[in-house]
Order: structure tokens, then C-alpha cells, then sequence
């Protein structure tokens, strides 16, 4: 799942919390033959029903339940199937959110340096401008408007020459959006960037005006050299609102031309629709000369990639928010794109290049570490949305007990939606206000891990994870799940 966390117009828990951890998985029939020949543990009675009416097989459940404070060789309060690897889909970001709070420290921000090189006379800057992308999770429109604010504050109106956008700083391989679910224009399929700028996506917010027969269409941010219709007609009065966005009938193959051959129901109000570049490699620049000429800047030369020359020093610097509320971006919304900026800057720092590779790397070398012969999981690309990633719930809940005993506990705890409240699990029933989890889903996946209060006072780890063509059928079995480990009395 993505959302924008901030990225659009209209769109803590601290302290001490004491406890114990709860671990589920909901495995596929794909287990290793060490879990297949495990005897099963009894399961409650409730979760018991919830599976048959879910039609998903007992076996499909793995579940461990332990003490968050008891250390590894604590006994299970429950224990079923825990050593069978799964896809846990965005139960990762656990793993990934985790190891760079400890890695980097909750208050570790990422710089995007600014260069002017050339000479300033009346407003014009007679030389390039270079933006140095660094791996920021959150340069959004609104910081890109605030870096294209400061560059004017150098006196710069009209550049003379280029600006010139220096992505070296990731050397990830070329990404398909349309391979993982052949949806390229869903925001979560975005690939990660050392320039990313407002998710590689832009928003299209429809405002219907009944009087004059029409919908007005913004589209944020704005990106040069693209046509883009600025109103629709609005359907015949009385129109449900239904499936607005097939009635608008867009197009938008087209990386240059937005156009809808369709109408906007007026039922619906105003809405938004973020939909990923068409033109991924080009957005950035699109971007970033549509908002300097939308400030009032002249440009005469274009945007383009390069690099920027030794010994040029940065005229200012953009700093993005602290890793702590970046973190809970991408635990409270799910952000896929937000993740693998995190994972790979891991190697950044470590390599001064980030690689998928060398994050990895990084990974593995802090699990041994911290979380010692815990199983290491498979991260593939640290977000979830992967098909190949794998984890134990023995080995996962081995590292929230960790966690839970570490300083950054309190960052990693407020990053996780709360039961009721907000995040993606604010439409939850279960526990309302007492849960911490974080939840995932993929077609055939679907997941959730954190903490829950439980009766007793006591906290427990919970993570769940479907693997199973029913999956979509799941959730009862995760809400019973958390209700029972909430009822320890």
C-alpha cells in the first residue's frame, strides 16, 4: 500500500511501555521440511473459527507469542509453525526502519547540497546551477519549492546556462514499474532515486463547479513542458459518484499531455488521484524546471544530468526531516518508495555509493550483530514489495524483543499505526487504541507486527503474515489474533 504522507494540499508514542511480544505468521503451503515436521501447537479456539470461516488451512498459521523482555530463551506463550520462512510484504519495513534507526540515529537527515557555479550580476547567474541528490526519502513539492526559494535568495533570476541534477549518488539498476503487478502508474511501484522528488508522482485534485457545468483539475507539482487539460465536464446531475476515475476516461501514456476524454461526477466532491511519472528518469527535471519557472525564473539553457566538478562548494544546503519522522512515514503509510531510500542509504554511508548489494550487506552485518544467530532475513529491496523476500516469525520475533530493549524503542513504537487511530490501520475494530502493528499486504499476502497493551498491563509482539491465495480473506483471523493476546487474563 502507498500514501502520501504530506506531499499533496488536504491530504507519539513515547515514553515507557514495559512488556512482552506476540508473533504470528499466517505461512503458505510452501514450508521448509524442519517446520512440516514440527508438531503443530493448539491454537485458541477463536482463531480456530476465524480460519474456517476464512477458508484457510491451520497449516497456512505460523504463530509465536513470547515475552518482549524475557531475552531468547524465554518460553512461548504460543508457538505454531514460527520457523517457516514467508513473504511478510510490508512487515519488512519492520526489519529495514529498525536497523536504520540503530544504524544511523534518529536524528540523521540527509543534505541535498546546491551549487552555483559562475558569476551573479542584475539576477543572472551567467553558469550552471547543480542540485547533488543524496537519497532525501521527502523532498516533496513543498521543499522543492523552499530549495527553489533559497536559490533565488542568491539573487538568481535567470540562469544563463544549465541546472544540472547529479544522481550519482545511487547506482541502482534500471526499474521497470510495470514488473512486479503490471501497474505502472500506482505510486508504489516508483523506484528508488538519489534525486527523488515528491515521489516520482504528481497529484490531480478535481473541483467540481455544478454552476458553471465543470470540474477544475490542479495538478501538483507542476512540471515543464507538459500539456495538461485544466477542466472536465461534469457528468449528468444526479451521477453517483461510483468509479469516478474509469468515468474520467484519461490519458496518460503520454509523458508530455495530460488529456480526459470522459466526465467527473459532481457526487464526488472534491478528490484527489496521485499517479506515478510516466517518464520516471525524466520527472525530476520536469519538475524542477517547472517549479523554478512557476517562482518567476528564466532558464536558458535546459535541465539535464551530470555531475558536479571537484571543488565547486555548495552556495546552500536542503536538509530533510529527521530519520525519526521519516521513519514513521514509511511505517505509518506503508511507503514503499520511502523504504528503499532508507535501505540504500545504509550502504550510502557505509560506502559512500548506495547499491541494492551493499545494502544488503549493511543489513547483514548489523543482524549479526545485534540480533546474533536469529535467522537473517531476505530483505530484497528493505520495502516488502518483492515477491522473493522472506522471513522466520521466530527470527523477527527475536529482533522486536531487541528493539524493545533498545534506545530507539520509543521512535520505532510511534512509528507504527495505531489500532483505530490513524495510519493504515485507522479503519481497524480490533483493539481500538491499544495495538501498535504494522500492517502489509500483497495479492496472496497479507500481514501485520508490532505491539499490543494487553489486559494484564503487559505487552505482547504481534506479526502476521498470509501467505495463501485467500489472503484477502485474512483480516478476522489478524483481529482475533490481537484480541487474544490482548485478553492474557
Amino acid at each position: 500500500m502507498f500514501l502520501f504522507p504530506d506531499s499533496w494540499r488536504h491530504f507519539a508514542l513515547r515514553g515507557a511501555l514495559g512488556g512482552v511480544a506476540v508473533w504470528f505468521v499466517l505461512a503458505g503451503a510452501a514450508g521448509t521440511a524442519q517446520a512440516q515436521a514440527a508438531a503443530p501447537a493448539p491454537l485458541p479456539p477463536e482463531v480456530e473459527a476465524a480460519l474456517g470461516r476464512a477458508k484457510l488451512p491451520r497449516e497456512a498459521l505460523s504463530v509465536m507469542v513470547v515475552d518482549a523482555q524475557g531475552g531468547k530463551t524465554s518460553p512461548a506463550r504460543l508457538a505454531h509453525r514460527a520457523q517457516v520462512p514467508v513473504n511478510p510484504a510490508s512487515v519488512m519495513k519492520l526489519v529495514t526502519t529498525y536497523a536504520a534507526l540503530e544504524q544511523l540515529g534518529p536524528a540523521y537527515v540527509w543534505n541535498t547540497p546546491v551549487y552555483v557555479q559562475g558569476s551573479v550580476q542584475d539576477g543572472s547567474l551567467r553558469g550552471n546551477v547543480y542540485i547533488q541528490g543524496q537519497g532525501d526519502p521527502k523532498l516533496v513539492m513543498e521543499r522543492l519549492w523552499l530549495l527553489m526559494r533559497r536559490l533565488q535568495g542568491q539573487g538568481i533570476q535567470v540562469i544563463v546556462g544549465d541546472i544540472v541534477l547529479d544522481r550519482t549518488a545511487f547506482d541502482v539498476p534500471d526499474h521497470d514499474p510495470a514488473r512486479f503487478d503490471g501497474e505502472p502508474l500506482r505510486p508504489y511501484n516508483a523506484a528508488p532515486d538519489a534525486l527523488l522528488l515528491n515521489y516520482k508522482s504528481s497529484v490531480m485534485t478535481f473541483v467540481p463547479d455544478s454552476a458553471a457545468g465543470l470540474a477544475r483539475i490542479q495538478y501538483d507539482p507542476p512540471l515543464a513542458g507538459v500539456v495538461r487539460q485544466a477542466t472536465v465536464a461534469l457528468a449528468a446531475p444526479g451521477t453517483e459518484c461510483g468509479d469516478w476515475r474509469g468515468a474520467l476516461r484519461a490519458e496518460l501514456a503520454d509523458p508530455a499531455k495530460v488529456s480526459f476524454q470522459g466526465v467527473y461526477p459532481a457526487t464526488c466532491g472534491e478528490r484527489v488521484w496521485p499517479v506515478a511519472a510516466v517518464d520516471p528518469r525524466g520527472f525530476a527535471g520536469r519538475a524542477v524546471e517547472g517549479m523554478w519557472r512557476e517562482l518567476g525564473g528564466k532558464l536558458t539553457g535546459s535541465v539535464r544530468e551530470g555531475k558536479v566538478p571537484p571543488g565547486l562548494k555548495p552556495a546552500f544546503v536542503a536538509t530533510s526531516p529527521a530519520l525519526s519522522e521519516v521513519v514513521r512515514d514509511v511505517n505509518k503509510y506503508s511507503n514503499n518508495v520511502m523504504a528503499q531510500q532508507v535501505f540504500l542509504t545504509l550502504a550510502l554511508q557505509k560506502n559512500g555509493v548506495a547499491t541494492f548489494d551493499g545494502a544488503r550487506e549493511a543489513l547483514r552485518q548489523w543482524w549479526l550483530s545485534r540480533i546474533g544467530d536469529a535467522e537473517l532475513p531476505l530483505a530484497d529491496n528493505g520495502a516488502g514489495l518483492s515477491r522473493d523476500a522472506r522471513l522466520t516469525a521466530q527470527a523477527l520475533a527475536r529482533m522486536l524483543q531487541v528493539a524493545w530493549v533498545s534506545p530507539v524503542m520509543p521512535e520505532l513504537v510511534a512509528s507504527l499505526p495505531i489500532s483505530g487511530v490513524d495510519g493504515t490501520l485507522r479503519r481497524s475494530q480490533s483493539r481500538v487504541g491499544t495495538a501498535h502493528l504494522k500492517t502489509g499486504s500483497l495479492r496472496d499476502v497479507m500481514a501485520v507486527a508490532g505491539y499490543v497493551h494487553a489486559a494484564s498491563g503487559r505487552r505482547y509482539v504481534l506479526v502476521a503474515v498470509v501467505n495463501h491465495a485467500n489472503a484477502g480473506a485474512a483480516r478476522p483471523v489478524l483481529d482475533s489474533l490481537v484480541d487474544w493476546t490482548a485478553r492474557d487474563q
